[in-house]
């Protein structure tokens, strides 16, 4: 600690002068300098004043040090200063106040003084950090090493991330206030306002640093919640509270919002595309601050547009204030902030001044004014500073004896202040034994925190408080009593009661409702189990007949179309819903990369040109030309876009046409939109349009639909991070169109190599080679005979078939086929404990195994990769798909060896 004859000591006045104007400074402008109110004036005026209360009694060790100003202040003044002197005892308790935490270390760092508020913030005990630790020692490291780099780059001298970021601009006599995170004893992370400055000796040698920290949570917290609102951008540009004024790369003024509007009083028509904003200024005050930057940037800046935009051109954050002028002549003053608009390439397209009326905090300043200047002349400045605190203040003597209350502790007992002056502490508490001991625990330890009691008051009124007391010293250092401040927390100890009542029931029903969600999912999934099984067949079949030699007769083949075609539509219909379902759930899995949007509007246009040709409908897509990239799943955007142009086949007129194009939108979007020739849609309709199950008139109609085509359009494209919107008129036709991020183009796919192409090419074997197994295991007999079907077309596979797990795993390791294809839901032993088996035993443990089942939530195929299947196909089964799938298992059993061939056929 320092020694009481330091030199630190001996400076105190000189020090603590200074360093209570700087402070009253640097407070009035940070609260200047935050139009937002993004800081909390409170976390500003506060330490402010308890740094200017502490100046003060460091003023007083030395009436020789007290600033000329104050040894010249007339009869009245003398006296303030001689009353704030005595009341140094209670000014150095305010300065162990535990609402701040004020750190004193020397000129290593070291930890010297550790007050009340910095064991209250950081979880500390004084004796843990001092002599011990510096604060870089319980800051966030990342912090430190971000702060470390940004001062070396700004001051351009390498600084070390450690103590010396946290006061090196202090160190040269720069004011620093900034934001930290302090962690806690307990691993908590506590963001925190800190103002340092350097204690300097009477020959200005740095002998030590003051750091000053405010609890920064509340702010932080709603600076979070400020970024999770998507819509406060537009709502804040389009609010009449505020003007917002954007301006082209010259100056002039292009959009103009409702706020300026209301705030200037012309309308946006009288200043687009006619005026700069600093015609609206004052001109004065325009070349005053042309002079003033021409000074401090050493560049002659003229007297106009540029001088309200000069540093925002430069990058730097800017900030003032400026009068603008109404449109009727009247003034009045604005704090303006200004941003350079910039292209991606980084050019500067414009500027955006934002300002809000500064009227009534000019109005505001004033009345402050003047209240400060009463409150200098009267001579109860520290009464007055008492009885505005919130809490209940007294001070007692060193026997407990009460010297001084305020009027929170009068309501608290029912007693005057003459009544409870002289009186014993502990009198009016309800256990007195207790509240001694309080007593006698801040003498022995020098403070205590979170001391519960009841007082009770003259009318017999309880009310439990919570004490934080410290020691207070006259300038001798000699012991003069206990400063206590007391909370009433009655209504939080009725809260937290409260609470552990209601936690049963919280618990209750967020168990109930995960039930319920996971009765919902299981529900989905068995539902879409139990309506692909036997689509299975159906469309198997219907793909097999189709497909068949000789095939079939023009009346056989309608009726086969109309079978692939109902049951396409009812699979469609059943994914919409899972779909839906999910989405609304949170389930739904997005998986966002760059990807090109061309190739996908190439893979659309194959997709729905047969269903645009069959009724007449001409398609135009974008020419080749300058591909577009977006980040997004291309899955998703895959399904986004087949919905909107079905929508516009379907809904079209006869001889109609469908119009697609691509364009590079502001903000760094790329849209797609659809324009179609259809009957076009009301206002009404619009309005509508993305309501589930809403078919907008169609409910009688010939067009086949459930009306949540687009609702999952939306809610896909949005969980993309997209946009979709309509424009449309009836007997127009309808314009829908979607937008998603751009991006650069994805990393080129390496071709495929020789190697790899010879192995593709070993895996189907001509005719005359040796055939190799496939083993089937499925409970479902038309799901059999589909397989069996498709396997009678590949004459280089020999088929087993296995009607539950326990025959299929003894077929396996009978026979050791090449690849195994596994139903899930099977009887007695599911497919996941089926592949378990099969893992356990040597001679099937290399086979790859697909899960073939009709369980198809994105759940169920997550959870069968994760078990080990080679691969998860979904029923109805897509035959292309399905060969696909077995072609590769296949490939992967040969390429390691464990592919068991049969009799060659001849």
């Amino acid at each position: 600690m320092f020694s009481p004859r330091s030199a630190w000591q001996r400076h105190l006045p000189l020090i603590g002068f200074g360093f209570a104007l700087l402070t009253l400074y640097t407070a009035g402008a940070l609260a200047l300098a935050s139009p937002t109110r993004s800081i909390d004036p409170a976390m500003i005026f506060g330490p402010a004043a308890l740094l200017t209360m502490l100046c003060l009694w460091l003023c007083s060790r030395s009436s020789r040090a007290l600033p000329p100003v104050l040894k010249r202040a007339p009869d009245s003044g003398r006296a303030l200063v001689q009353r704030l002197i005595k009341s140094e005892a209670l000014q150095d308790a305010i300065f162990n106040s535990a609402n701040f935490s004020s750190i004193a270390t020397d000129a290593q760092g070291v930890i010297q003084i550790f007050n009340v508020g910095a064991e209250r913030m950081l979880g500390y005990a004084a004796a843990d950090v001092v002599d011990l630790i510096t604060p870089a020692a319980f800051s966030d490291p990342q912090e430190v090493i971000a702060r470390a780099a940004a001062l070396s780059a700004e001051l351009d001298t390498p600084i070390a991330p450690g103590f010396e970021a946290l006061v090196f601009k202090a160190s040269r006599g720069i004011e620093d206030i900034y934001e930290l995170t302090y962690i806690c004893k307990n691993g908590n992370r506590q963001p925190a306002v800190v103002s340092v400055t350097a204690l300097r000796d009477a020959g200005g040698a740095i002998i030590g640093y003051l750091l000053i920290g405010t609890d920064n949570t509340a702010r932080k917290n709603a600076e979070q919640a400020l970024v999770q609102a998507g819509a406060l951008q537009a709502a804040i540009f389009n609010s009449a509270n505020f003007s917002s004024i954007a301006t082209d790369a010259r100056g002039v003024i292009q959009i103009f919002n409702v706020g300026a509007e209301k705030m200037l009083g012309y309308a946006a028509a009288d200043v687009v595309d006619r005026i700069t904003p600093a015609d609206i200024s004052e001109p004065d005050e325009v070349v005053a601050r042309a002079a003033s930057l021409s000074d401090e940037l050493d560049t002659p800046i003229a007297p106009g547009f540029e001088a309200l935009v000069f540093k925002a051109s430069r990058g730097i954050e800017d900030i003032y204030e400026l009068t603008y002028i109404r449109k009727d002549g009247s003034r009045f003053p604005a704090v303006v902030s200004v941003t350079a608009l910039r292209d991606a390439d980084g050019a500067i397209i414009g500027y955006l001044l934002i300002g809000t009326d500064n009227t009534a905090r000019k109005r505001v300043e004033a009345e402050q004014a003047l209240l400060d200047q009463s409150l200098r002349d009267q001579q109860f400045y520290t009464r007055s500073l008492i009885e505005s605190n919130i809490d209940a203040l007294m001070t007692t003597d060193p026997h407990g004896i009460i010297s001084d209350v305020n009027h929170q502790m009068e309501k608290l007992t029912g007693c005057t202040r003459d009544e409870l002056i002289g009186a014993p502490f502990k009198n009016y508490f309800t256990d007195p034994a207790r509240a001694e001991a309080g007593i006698k625990r801040v003498l022995a330890a020098g403070k205590v925190t979170n001391y519960e009691l009841t007082a009770r008051a003259r009318d017999g009124k309880e009310t439990v408080v919570s004490y934080n007391a410290t020691t207070f010293h006259d300038r001798d250092r000699k012991l003069r009593g206990v400063f206590a401040a007391a909370r009433d927390v009655t209504e939080r100890q009725h809260f937290e009661q409260a609470m552990q009542a209601n936690n049963v029931e919280l618990e209750a029903a967020r168990a109930a409702a995960e039930k319920a969600n996971q009765a919902k999912s299981d529900f989905l999934s068995s539902m879409s189990h139990e309506l692909r099984t036997p689509l299975n067949g159906v469309l198997g079949f219907a793909q097999l007949m189709a497909s068949d030699d000789p095939p079939p007769s023009v009346k056989q083949q309608r009726s086969i179309n109309q079978i692939l075609k109902g049951g396409w539509y009812l699979l469609r219909l059943i994914n919409e819903i899972l779909d839906l379902a999910q989405i609304e759930s949170g389930k739904i899995s997005i998986s966002t990369e760059p990807m090109s949007l061309t190739d996908v509007l190439d893979d659309c246009y194959e997709l729905v040109g047969p269903q645009a040709a069959a009724r007449g409908i001409f398609l135009l897509f974008p020419t080749p030309g300058t591909p577009f990239y977006i980040n997004a799943d291309r899955v998703r955007v895959k399904q986004v876009l087949i919905n909107l142009l079905s929508n516009a086949i379907k809904y079209n007129s006869a001889e109609g046409s469908v119009h697609v194009d691509c364009s590079s939108r502001a903000g760094g979007m790329v849209r797609v939109a659809v324009t179609d020739t259809g009957a076009g849609l009301g206002r009404e309709q619009v309005a509508q349009l993305f309501q589930p199950f809403n078919r907008l008139g169609q409910e009688s109609g010939v067009e086949e639909g459930t009306g949540i085509g687009l609702v999952v359009t939306k809610q896909l494209v949005e969980l993309m991070g997209g946009t979709i919107g309509v424009e449309s008129d009836p007997g127009r036709g309808s314009r829908f169109w979607v937008e998603f991020a751009a991006c650069a183009a994805p990393a080129a796919i390496a071709p495929l190599s020789a190697s790899d192409a010879a192995a593709l090419a070993r895996a189907r074997p001509a005719p005359g080679t040796a055939l190799r197994t496939v083993l089937y295991v499925e409970d479902n007999p038309a799901n059999l005979l589909l397989v069996e079907q498709l396997m009678d077309r590949r004459p280089d596979l020999k088929l087993l078939t296995a009607i539950d797990a326990h025959l299929g795993i003894a077929l396996a390791r009978a026979y050791q086929p090449s690849v195994i294809l596994m139903d899930i839901n099977l009887p007695n032993l599911s497919g996941f404990g089926a592949l378990r088996m099969l893992r356990g035993y040597a001679e099937t443990a290399h086979i790859p195994v697909l899960a073939l089942s009709a369980n198809a939530m994105p759940r169920d195929i997550a959870r069968g990769m994760e078990a080990g299947f080679f691969g998860y196909l979904t029923k109805p089964i897509q035959i292309a798909e399905f060969m696909a799938a077995l072609d590769l298992a296949l490939l992967h059993a040969q390429q390691h060896g464990h592919d068991p061939q049969l009799t060659v056929v001849h």
